[in-house]
């Protein structure tokens, strides 16, 4: 994921609406999937500012809030500071690259972040062995698009065929995947608007798995 583009956004990235919008309407259904015992040690992977897991930061007992952009996590932590947030725990480091053996986790999730991944394959793998046994991902990103969300130049994925994307969390190990749509982006120029819907998909590690 190319970091520059998210490093020159940074400061401006809460002042977009439809990042708020998104996020709203992606917590309200994680929320509703989480016990109600708030002892969930979570990881939010491609954070930015963290407009998703501060609204979840009252449902869960910590969030690692993990990011390869400096400046996305500068903000994040400056807001943490603001806030008061005790419980989110920004963290740069780049997945992609090396694996994550700190710690573990019972819920991982993330938000328009997917697409971005080169090898999303190894990324899902990596999620997999970060989850702590019987533990949930959450993955939010865009259904196949033609390529007009970003435009030309963008080297990510146009999108996910959520069908092969379901396949290749199974492959990985991943069980009791369920999918369905939670958003809808709307983007174009002047009165030319396009739909872009969003889906959410949840995935658990079983629970004998090491």
């Amino acid at each position: 994921m190319a970091t520059n583009e998210f490093d020159s956004r940074a400061r401006g990235w809460d002042k977009e609406s439809i990042h708020w919008e998104r996020s709203k309407a992606i917590a309200d259904r994680i929320i509703k999937m989480l016990p109600a015992n708030n002892k969930i040690k979570a990881l939010e992977y491609g954070a930015g500012t963290g407009i998703l897991s501060f609204m979840l930061s009252d449902k869960l007992a910590e969030i690692t809030l993990m990011d390869n952009s400096q400046e996305m996590v500068k903000v994040l932590q400056e807001k943490v500071i603001e806030n008061k947030s005790a419980n989110l725990k920004p963290l740069i480091f780049n997945l992609e690259e090396t694996e994550y053996k700190t710690e573990t986790f019972d819920f991982i999730y993330t938000q328009m972040v997917l697409h971005h991944v080169l090898n999303t394959k190894l990324i899902i793998s990596r999620f997999y062995d970060m989850l702590n046994s019987g533990g949930c991902l959450a993955i939010a990103d865009l259904y196949k698009e033609d390529g007009s969300f970003h435009g030309e130049g963008f080297n990510g994925h146009n999108g996910f065929d959520v069908e092969q994307l379901k396949e290749n969390l199974e492959k990985a190990g991943f069980t009791d995947i369920t999918t369905e749509q939670c958003f809808v982006m709307k983007k174009g120029s002047g009165n030319v608007m396009k739909d872009y819907p969003v889906f959410l998909m949840i995935a658990r590690k079983p629970t004998d798995s090491h």
